[in-house]
């Protein structure tokens, strides 16, 4: 891994996501962005099996085309093809209708990239697997639930390490709807 990789991805994401929270929190949203290339980082300790370089590019930049201004050609610029490709394929389809049809259509995107967009997917959700804010109704709580179960089959054979990792957060994540 290079510093000057992560430093400029990291500098992008901040300046991008300078106004946006972590939902529920008055942390500032690199904290999420962080937090899933920290899974990341400590997926490659684990096996070194794949692109640090790429994968961290992705975990941090992952959310810029969903919840930001950022357009897919500033993406390409910056990062170059592959990451804005899979950057966006990290990225819901906004002109889908349902929660449901956004999901298995950027689940089958990111199926279709190579592991690491698979990979940022899984640490996403491990790392969005927390109490959950206290304005989510238990429905919510036990959609995205649901749509975690999707991510680590769907997804499974991207990474077994970070899959085990889901496994077990949606395991202690459970407790949120009983």
């Amino acid at each position: 891994m290079t510093q000057e990789i992560y430093q400029e991805a990291i500098k992008f994401a901040g300046e991008k996501h300078k106004n946006q929270k972590v939902p529920g929190t008055e942390s500032n949203y690199l904290l999420h962005l962080s937090n899933v290339a920290m899974e990341i980082i400590l997926t490659y300790k684990e096996k070194d099996d794949f692109d640090l370089n790429y994968a961290l590019q992705l975990a941090i930049l992952h959310d810029t085309l969903e919840d930001t201004k950022t357009e897919f050609i500033e993406l390409e610029k910056r990062f170059g093809k592959k990451v804005a490709l899979g950057v966006l394929a990290l990225t819901k389809n906004s002109k889908l209708n349902s929660t449901e049809e956004k999901m298995n259509d950027s689940l089958n995107r990111i199926d279709e990239l190579e592991k690491e967009v698979g990979m940022v997917k899984l640490a996403d959700r491990i790392t969005n697997l927390q109490k959950p804010p206290k304005y989510w109704k238990k429905d919510k709580i036990r959609n995205y639930l649901t749509e975690a179960k999707l991510i680590s089959m769907v997804l499974n054979n991207k990474n077994e390490y970070l899959n085990n990792r889901l496994q077990n957060k949606i395991v202690e994540y459970q407790k949120y709807i009983e």
